[in-house]
């Protein structure tokens, strides 16, 4: 883990407490400073999903079903209390009603990554902060899960930002209204694998420098350091420090020119942090590795995961 990525951390704990995902810093403008509550990998089936992350060795938990009736959940749950979402209808090709509506598409078509979300402590604030911002927010709303064992419900409030499927390229906003612990605990799969939790959201974006304006402008964030990569066809923008990686295709046809065209843009890949990537990379096989934004970095096998792109970084 970078320096720059402990004083990061440590600046969330100590201003907004470990369960909030927003930290104001004290400069004369306002930046907001964001952590991953969790980011959502989707399909038509949900079992296919949860045996391909069984296969790298992310073996998942049961997450029940939603309040919807249709969709139901399984998750990998990280030390620092974010988790990856593996969410699909209940029963294939079902219409799906409600706040998971905006995914129905990406769920028929296997999409793999379609979301991500930012925890608050206080949601109605947060919602006011952004639309003083010129961000676009949708209302409240209520969501619900139980527990795979029936005895109680999990309860959250959220908010859409930005246009578009929910959290597909700007956050969707949460806040628990019981236990967080009742939503997410840390995995059996990863316990003592050195996988801190979700680092960055890698969004698929046709136009960077729009894009990276449109986070400047909700968080107050100064602009991104920009790298090329030819290994994932895209040239990218990622903003030191919080959980965000813009990427635009490369000239020429590209397996992310073409997501685009299907899916719009969302959610491409997600990375998880490592405690010391050279054990975390030897213990889940993974040979090849390259560097980004100074930082070791690799994917776990695509194909194991029919095609979802998920990546391990650190020192």
């Amino acid at each position: 883990m970078t320096k720059e990525r402990v004083c990061r951390r440590g600046l969330i704990i100590v201003l907004a407490g470990v369960a909030a995902g927003f930290a104001p810093t004290t400069s004369s403008e306002m930046t907001m400073r964001l952590k991953v509550d969790h980011a959502t990998v989707c399909g038509s089936e949900l079992e296919p999903v949860r045996e391909a992350f069984a296969k790298i060795g992310l073996g998942t938990d049961d997450g029940g079903p939603h309040a919807n009736d249709v969709t139901h959940m399984a998750r990998v749950g990280f030390e620092d209390g974010s988790f990856l979402e593996l969410i699909a209808p209940m029963k294939a090709g079902e219409s799906v009603p409600g706040f998971t509506s905006s995914w129905e598409k990406l769920m028929a078509g296997n999409a793999g990554p379609c979301a991500w979300a930012v925890a608050t402590p206080d949601i109605k604030q947060e919602v006011e902060r952004l639309k003083a911002a010129g961000i676009s927010t949708g209302e409240l709303k209520s969501g619900s899960r139980k527990l795979p064992d029936g005895s109680m419900a999990t309860e959250w409030t959220t908010a859409d930002v930005g246009s578009g499927p929910s959290g597909a390229m700007l956050p969707f906003i949460i806040q628990d209204r019981t236990p967080r612990d009742w939503r997410v605990q840390p995995s059996a799969s990863v316990r003592n694998s050195g996988l801190i939790g979700i680092d960055a959201v890698v969004l698929g974006v046709n136009n960077l420098d729009k894009a990276a304006a449109l986070f400047q402008q909700a968080y107050g964030w100064p602009p991104p350091v920009i790298e090329q990569h030819w290994d994932f066809d895209a040239k990218l923008a990622y903003f030191p420090g919080e959980p965000v990686i813009l990427a635009s295709p490369l000239p020429g046809r590209s397996w992310l020119a073409e997501h685009l065209q299907k899916f719009g843009e969302t959610p491409v890949g997600f990375v998880l942090q490592t405690q010391n990537f050279d054990a975390a990379a030897k213990r889940f096989h993974i040979s090849y590795h390259i560097t980004w934004f100074g930082q070791k970095f690799a994917w776990f096998d695509k194909k194991k995961l029919h095609g979802v792109r998920l990546a391990i970084w650190g020192q």
